[in-house]
């Protein structure tokens, strides 16, 4: 039987002092989250308040949070007037899903060839790709090399060109690398060959960094205008979202005068466009498809799918 003489009160008062210790620690760490989020996200409200706001009214400034005159010219402009913003969503949907498809299996199945331990050459095609990132071969030749096989003037130039990325290639590789190798001679004892285990024991684990690497893909493809504007800038039925977008923004700038001041806007031109609005506008209706997508893709931002499977 215990005797109260044997009590460590001093062992006591330091775990008492800890969890106040603790305490302090959590309250300051929520507050500091609490104003990250706030800084966070104040932009996207803020940018959110002027896409709803009149133009002219949106010129004077001050706001903040919300709307201070509501109007929706500027997403009428946006998504209603302009034919060709309606043929580039076509496009960019079109080369964003394609472009995703793709760019995933080329990048997981060279990344799996990489990462096999009996494969001769991976070190040297590892540093062979690592070096493209560093060094490329310019703009022209790359425009030239477009025309000779003839990806100018195509959809096809959105997709080919970058199926394939090294980085996501090094980034797929080292997962895969992590993954158990008794788990892959397991299933070639049951027969199984390198594309069965790719198809069945490789890919189901490899979830987290291709939900990753396809987010990346995707955003990539989703506000991409660049090459729109460099190898189909005279063909509008290859146009893009991000760069009809850029060609309103653009007529906009140049039918106003920039955004002008409060003093030569009157109530006769009331609800006309301004850049700052049409800027918001165009904001916030192509960053809208990517936060919807985002929740569908963040359960599989988790590690650790393998802890468990074999014990080495």
């Amino acid at each position: 039987m215990s005797d109260i003489s044997n009590v460590d009160f001093e062992r006591i008062k330091h775990k008492k002092r800890m969890a106040t210790e603790d305490i302090i620690f959590y309250i300051f760490n929520t507050a500091f989250l609490l104003l990250f989020a706030v800084v966070t996200l104040y932009p996207v409200l803020n940018t959110l308040a002027y896409s709803f706001n009149d133009g002219n009214d949106a010129v004077r400034g001050g706001i903040y949070l919300l709307p201070r005159r509501f109007s929706l010219r500027s997403y009428q402009e946006v998504l209603f007037e302009r034919d060709g913003i309606h043929q580039g969503a076509k496009v960019t949907v079109a080369r964003t899903v394609l472009g995703t498809l793709t760019s995933l299996a080329a990048n997981a199945l060279l990344s799996f060839i990489l990462s096999r331990k009996k494969f001769l050459f991976k070190s040297s095609l590892s540093l062979f790709w690592i070096i493209t990132m560093y060094a490329s071969g310019g703009l022209i030749p790359v425009l030239i090399l477009f025309r000779y096989l003839h990806l100018t003037s195509s959809f096809w130039v959105y997709i080919i060109p970058g199926m394939v990325s090294a980085f996501n290639v090094m980034v797929m590789r080292t997962y895969m690398q992590g993954i158990p190798d008794s788990l892959e001679e397991a299933a070639q004892l049951e027969g199984a060959g390198y594309m069965r285990v790719f198809i069945s024991i490789i890919t189901p684990l490899c979830k987290p960094v291709y939900a990753t690497i396809a987010l990346f893909v995707a955003v990539y493809h989703w506000n991409a205008w660049f090459d729109a504007m460099l190898y189909n800038r005279f063909d509008p039925q290859y146009t893009t979202l991000q760069y009809e977008l850029m060609k309103l923004l653009d007529s906009v700038s140049a039918t106003t005068g920039g955004q002008g001041s409060a003093a030569q806007m009157t109530a006769a031109n009331a609800n006309t466009l301004t850049p700052i609005t049409v800027r918001a506008a165009a904001t916030i209706a192509t960053m809208a498809p990517i936060i919807a997508l985002y929740p569908f893709l963040q359960r599989y931002f988790v590690t650790g799918l393998t802890i468990g499977g074999v014990k080495e």
